[in-house]
């Protein structure tokens, strides 16, 4: 997992991408790599990049990145792609899969069991879309809650606990 070189992220010039990508293949346990792989990023983050990181922003990167993987290897054949980064100090998370078919949250239900993973994404991300690419679709959620104004003498906002230290 290495950064990959800046530009049309919207980073500046001479800077350097914090981003991790992988494509996952294989049977159920590539969810629990994926879940690795999002703290593992995250730990990096920190380390190399001087960010902060909640313990909370690991937890809800960690549940997004199982949520999506999951349905990801649930419904389509084939490699599913992970993509983490950090955008404006905000953990964000994309999945790509080979299935066209654009997810729809489903209506509440006490009763029913299962297929809650896209209403827990859309329940602890500030952001969600789901387009569809020339093959399969890609799903981007921003875990953390929705991004307050903040004030010149307030401390740095911590979403999905990434800011600078």
């Amino acid at each position: 997992m290495d950064s990959t070189p800046a530009g049309e992220d919207g980073s500046m010039p001479g800077s350097r991408a914090i981003q991790a990508t992988v494509a996952l293949d294989g049977d159920g346990t590539v969810i629990a790599q994926a879940r690795h792989l999002a703290a593992d990023f995250l730990t990096r983050v920190r380390a190399e990049h001087g960010l902060s990181v909640s313990l909370r922003a690991v937890d809800l990167t960690q549940l997004v990145v199982s949520e999506l993987v999951t349905n990801a290897r649930k419904y389509a054949p084939g490699p599913v792609l992970l993509d983490l980064r950090i955008d404006g100090g905000r953990v964000v998370i994309e999945v790509w899969d080979s299935d066209p078919v654009l997810p729809v949250a489903r209506a509440a239900d006490a009763g029913r069991v299962g297929q809650h993973g896209l209403e827990i994404v859309m329940a602890v991300a500030h952001g969600f879309q789901a387009q569809r690419e020339v093959v399969g679709k890609r799903i981007t959620a921003r875990p953390g809650r929705r991004p307050r104004q903040r004030h010149l003498s307030s401390p740095a906002a911590v979403v999905a606990g990434a800011t600078r230290q």
